[in-house]
Parts: C-alpha cells; structure tokens; sequence
C-alpha cells in the first residue's frame, strides 16, 4: 500500500464521524493496472444509510440557513485544498481506477473547478420580483434549498462526478449523503475528508461506501427525510432509480448513458479531425459517458481518416498510470475487458478491419489496445452498444441527412460531435442532431460554467453552469399585497 493509500480514512463518514459499518462488513479495492488489493473498505449497510440521512437531516435547518457567502467559503477551501493537494489526489485516482497520469491530474483540475464555480454561484441564487398583470398583488419568485441530497456516483470519474454534484448541492444549501462507486471509494473517502477540513459543518457531507448499493440506495429513496437524488450511471440502474423515486415524488437529476457520434464531413479538416477524435475518443482510455462511440465519416474521406486515426492511436503507450510516460492504461476490471474484447471479435468477424490493437496484451493488469476498425457495418452490433474503452470503429455515409439519421438511430442522447469545414452547414448538423451536448470542431466539450445533460434516454436535468445550482432548488411563488 502506498502511503497516500495508507493514509485515507477507509470507514464510512456520518455525521463527521468515522465509523465501521453496523456489521462490520467490508469491501476489497483493487489496482486495475496490476489485480492487486490496495484497501479494504467499510460496506456500508441499509441501516447505515439510514443513519447517513439523519446525520445529513439533523444539520440541514443549520446549513440552510448559513449565508450564503459563508457556504461559499466552504466551497473556494475545498477548491483551494483539492489544486494544493493535486497530485495526491491524483495518485488516489490512478490506483484505484486506472487511468493514465495525465487524464487524472486532468481530472483533478476539472473536479476542483465545480467547487469554484458554485462557489461564486451561491450567492446569485436569485428570484425575482413582478406586478401581476391585473395589478391585485406582488409576484414574488424564491428559490430555496430541495433538501437532503443522496449523491450516486459512477468509478470512471470518481473525483468529478462527485465535486459536480457536492459543489451545487452545499451552494444551494443543502446537505448531502454520497454514495460512491465500489470500484472507486477511496477518492470520495479522501474528498469527504477534504470538506470537513474546509469547514463543512458535520454532517453536511456524509459518505457510505458499500457493495451492497440495492440496499443502501434504496433505503435513502424510501426515506421521508430524502427530497433529492442525483444520479450518474447507466440508464438501466437509471430506470430503476426513476422507479423508485416515484414512490416519495422525488426531485430527480439523471445524467445516464450514451453513444456519441463523431461526424466528419468530407469539407472538414482531417487532421483536426483526428486530434478532435483523439481527445474525444481516448479522454480516460475511452472510458467516458461523452465518449466518441460511432464514428461516421463520409465515405470520400473515410478510409483516410480512419488510416490517420490508426497512426495517432497506434502511438499511444499503454501502460500503468504511475509511470507518467504512459497514455492510456487499463480498463476498470475484468469483466469490461472481457466484454470489449468480445465486441472486438464480434465485429472483425462479421467483416470490419482491424487497423490497429484488436486484442489485450499480456501481463498482469486489465488493459486492452487502443482499436480502429474501419469499414464497420452501419447493422454491426458495436454502433449499439456504449463500449466505454479504446475502440473507435469507423463507418461511413454519402449524405448530410443520412449522416444526421445515423447518428439519431440510438434511444441515448449525450453527446455529439461534428466537424465541417463550412459553419454553417455544421450549426445546422448540430441542431438536427438529437443529444443535450454538442461539439463543432473540437472534441473537448466539458466545462463547469456549461449546463452538461442529454437528451431521450441520456437523462433527465442538467449539471454544471446556473442549471446545476437550480436542479437543488425549488422555486416559492409568494403572491404578496403591500
């Protein structure tokens, strides 16, 4: 064990307080870059989670009525404490989800950002004020706190998807129960310790790791004291999380799967096409919800994009994120490993070429090659299916709304992305394609200040930028007569 590993409290934290859970269970951690166990820790309980909402509802009047710029504070320590302890935090990123030095230290600086922002978003949650077109009274417009918050977040980003959600629910003031992914519990552990150290009061942000997520979950949504959840993962545990919720009318953020199209018409600049694609596709090995997934390509251009995509992904290195000369390292387990291999296999045989990678290397570790095959069929399976790991398969169209349609054939709508050498004619792409996110001409999309959601079964609200801080708020109409 590390000592940045050996360092992080690895019981669960209610109510400011670290305890084991009620039964004593517990949960190994793994290195997906070696197999290795890095920690053990707490799996908590139902009964856990329960004491997890009472915590965060026994504070909730205190924090809501904290001013706002006080709660502000909390946030820009959090975020001054995340840049000055970078590195450590990233270290924790690498060990327990896989990904190369430069995609956590990324990460990092992503993540403080949200802390940031709703920092300076605190204090703006302004109403408003009207006279009612009759002239009888006042219209008064007050947004006030939802209520205690349980915070579902996926391993792939485990520091982000955790900083986006916390950062927007203490701005709006409310108080918070995380529950973070089993493969990737250290970083949030670490993260719940940080806020304290801010100054969040205890209980204002309790974190209940555990194995056992049915059970833990579940008991929060059937819990009174629970008015929020906000959820990011697949829209499978999505549907069954909305579900859920309906039995206590929850207020619902949903940021679920995805299958993005990357569009390349054959006016676009290819070479900034590909570094588009690169970034877009190979973001955390490819292990993204915003994640370039289908790449159409016209068919004038197709076989030449696809020859300069193989070369730029056949340079990658791949290997352990704690050696920093690496670009990519493993998947997040076995099973995903085994599952993209598969996909692999499935579509080189029913015909598509494999001009680069196409299998998982020898070794200890869960990593598979950086992939493109090109001359995918448009029917492949691959195009269904979110593959969320290194493989960029390449199909290919000869018009604009064949394009437009393809990229519209999923149930998902994250993210897009769209490269035209004619403005216009890629603002009308962007329009008539059906996804929350949209890139033109550029393959890095994520930013704190931009409202981030999708579209059909992608999910349902918006996080980051105003919208964030408001999905845990509700607006009060008071009608006033002076």
């Amino acid at each position: 064990m590390s000592d940045v590993i050996a360092k992080i409290p690895t019981d669960l934290s209610i109510g400011g307080k670290w305890q084991p859970a009620s039964d004593g269970e517990r949960f190994d951690v793994h290195d997906p870059a070696t197999g290795e166990v890095i920690a053990s820790v707490a799996s908590g309980s139902a009964d856990d989670a329960t004491a997890a909402v009472a915590a965060a509802d026994e504070v909730a009047k205190e924090w809501r009525e904290t001013p706002p710029r006080e709660r502000a504070e909390v946030l820009r320590r959090a975020y001054q404490a995340m840049i000055d302890r970078r590195d450590e935090i990233a270290e924790v990123i690498v060990r327990e989800s896989g990904k190369a030095w430069s995609d956590a230290i990324g990460e990092v600086n992503y993540s403080a950002e949200f802390y940031r922002w709703y920092g300076e978003e605190a204090v703006r949650a302004i109403g408003g004020i009207s006279t009612a077109p009759g002239g009888d009274k006042k219209i008064l417009a007050l947004h006030r706190p939802v209520g205690v918050s349980v915070l579902v977040t996926p391993w792939n980003f485990p520091a982000a998807m955790a900083t986006r959600k916390i950062g927007p629910a203490l701005a709006a003031g409310c108080t918070v129960v995380l529950k973070p992914a089993s493969d990737t519990p250290l970083t949030a552990l670490l993260l719940g310790e940080m806020m304290t150290d801010a100054g969040a009061p205890a209980g204002v942000v309790n974190v209940i790791p555990s194995r056992r997520s049915g059970a833990t979950v579940g008991t929060m949504l059937q819990d009174s004291r629970v008015r929020k959840v906000s959820f990011t993962g697949s829209t499978e545990v999505g549907r069954m999380l909305l579900e859920q919720a309906a039995q206590q009318i929850l207020n619902c953020s949903m940021e679920l799967g995805g299958n993005a199209p990357f569009v390349v018409f054959e006016d676009a600049d290819l070479d900034a096409a590909v570094e588009g694609a690169m970034i877009a596709k190979m973001r955390n090995g490819g292990e993204s919800c915003i994640a370039a997934n289908r790449f159409l390509v016209h068919e004038r251009v197709a076989d030449e994009f696809s020859q300069k995509l193989a070369e730029a992904m056949g340079a990658l290195k791949l290997g352990p994120g704690l050696d920093k000369s690496n670009d990519v390292g493993p998947v997040i387990n076995e099973g995903a490993r085994e599952e993209i291999a598969g996909m692999v296999d499935q579509s080189a045989s029913a015909g598509a070429k494999v001009l680069v990678g196409g299998k998982a290397p020898s070794g200890p570790g869960w990593f598979y090659e950086p992939t493109v095959l090109s001359r995918v069929d448009r029917d492949d399976p691959l195009l269904a299916h979110e593959i969320f790991g290194p493989v960029a398969p390449v199909t290919s169209f000869s018009e604009d709304d064949e394009a437009i349609e393809l990229a519209n054939a999923t149930e998902f709508g994250l993210a897009a992305y769209v490269y035209s050498g004619d403005l216009g004619r890629g603002l009308r792409t962007c329009e008539a394609i059906e996804a929350g996110i949209v890139g033109l001409n550029r393959g890095f999309v994520s930013d704190p200040a931009a409202p981030f959601g999708g579209m059909k079964q992608s999910g349902l609200g918006r996080e980051g930028a105003h919208d964030g801080l408001l999905e845990f708020m509700e607006t009060q109409y008071i009608a006033a007569s002076w």
